[in-house]
């Protein structure tokens, strides 16, 4: 649970068992400093009061922490309504007649010993129950806000671990059929003694390589992702010899931007799996990334036969779609489109301003070096 560790570790004075006694030592001064204020008006001197609302200290605990710390808990956070809402009327009868006992019992009598002036001598004052009502309600929201900052930190917490095992799925079906393909590609290359067999086995390893063990952190560079597809058509490309016509255009500045890992590849496999190798005659493929001020798009287009079926909720494309919802909350934009002949995949993302992030800053220098060592410039047609 480390969200929800990083919650309580910046939180730690609200949160922490170690800081209980001062955090209710906090609360009741600022309790008793701001109800004098309210109270001071129609007193003769702030003096007078500040000791006075003292008094009724130990009476608001009374009256507010067995309903904060039995009520709520045992019955509104478990959802038994009913039983609550009789045990807040309940409450506030008892409430109101135990004022009344402090009132005619303590207060009244300490006033006439203290030659106190100016305060109501009246043991059924609603004033002061209704200061121990609102006090009881302040600190019931107080319970409550905490229960639920940590049931959303759990939560969050939970939906990124949710989001990392689809990331491991997701990593596991970009294998088996893709690597079967491109192996088989190979070892045909390696027979005829081709010299692309060097370059083809150098892509497939920068390729695995990064799908096992660079995809770890949160985001990689845009750069890295986009030099990982042009190896994934590199290699696909081999099967069609001359067959398939692709273009790859990209428009502005992708460097010192990042992305989620593995966001678009499962597109671009789809792309093949269902589109591409189901050609019979000309096969097509069209890849656009545009990078303007913050806002990143791709489009991925490719052609298909009339009568091959892609399904918008498979895996691979609904794991994605839930990895965007959750990564790029209220900043994306997905959008498929299964037409007859042709079958499009256009995402809209809002990426963080540009700058290097720790968590992947160390990776930089190795994987770009690993890369640019065998691959050439990217394409742009």
């Amino acid at each position: 649970m480390h969200l929800v560790a990083d919650n309580y570790k910046e939180n730690e004075f609200v949160f922490s068992s170690k800081y209980r006694i001062w955090r209710h030592v906090a609360f009741w001064v600022v309790h008793t400093v701001l109800f004098s204020l309210v109270w001071v008006d129609m007193r003769p001197t702030y003096k007078q009061m500040l000791p006075a609302q003292l008094l009724w200290v130990p009476l608001f605990m009374l009256y507010c922490y067995p309903f904060m710390y039995w009520v709520l808990p045992r019955y509104l956070l478990k959802g038994k309504y009913v039983q609550f809402t009789l045990i807040i009327l309940l409450w506030g009868v008892a409430g109101y007649f135990l004022n009344y006992l402090f009132r005619a019992y303590v207060w009244i009598p300490l006033q006439q010993y203290m030659h106190w002036k100016g305060f109501n001598k009246s043991p059924w004052q609603q004033g002061t129950f209704l200061a121990m009502s609102t006090t009881a309600g302040v600190t019931s929201v107080i319970v409550l806000f905490k229960s639920w900052y940590k049931k959303q930190g759990e939560w969050l917490q939970s939906e990124k671990e949710k989001v990392t095992a689809e990331l491991q799925l997701l990593k596991a079906q970009v294998h088996p059929h893709f690597l079967f393909n491109t192996l088989n590609n190979i070892y045909s290359f390696s027979l005829d003694n081709s010299p692309k067999t060097p370059q083809l086995i150098l892509k497939l390893s920068s390729l695995l390589r990064y799908i096992l063990y660079e995809c770890k952190t949160d985001e990689v560079l845009l750069e890295k992702e986009i030099i990982v597809m042009k190896d994934y058509i590199d290699l696909e490309k081999e099967r069609y010899a001359n067959k398939l016509e692709v273009s790859l255009n990209i428009e502005g500045d992708i460097k010192d931007r990042y992305i989620a890992p593995l966001l678009l590849l499962p597109f671009l496999e789809n792309a093949f799996k269902h589109g591409t190798s189901e050609q019979l005659e000309r096969p097509w493929l069209s890849m656009d990334i545009s990078v303007k001020q913050n806002s990143f798009r791709c489009k991925i287009i490719n052609s298909k036969n009339e009568d091959v079926i892609v399904r918008e909720n498979g895996i691979g494309i609904m794991n994605v779609k839930k990895r965007v919802a959750f990564l790029y909350p209220g900043g994306n934009e997905l959008k498929i489109d299964n037409e007859p002949d042709f079958f499009v995949v256009s995402l809209l993302l809002q990426l963080k301003e540009p700058g290097m992030h720790p968590a992947v800053v160390r990776q930089e220098n190795s994987l770009i070096e690993s890369f640019s060592s065998n691959e050439t410039p990217l394409p742009v047609n």
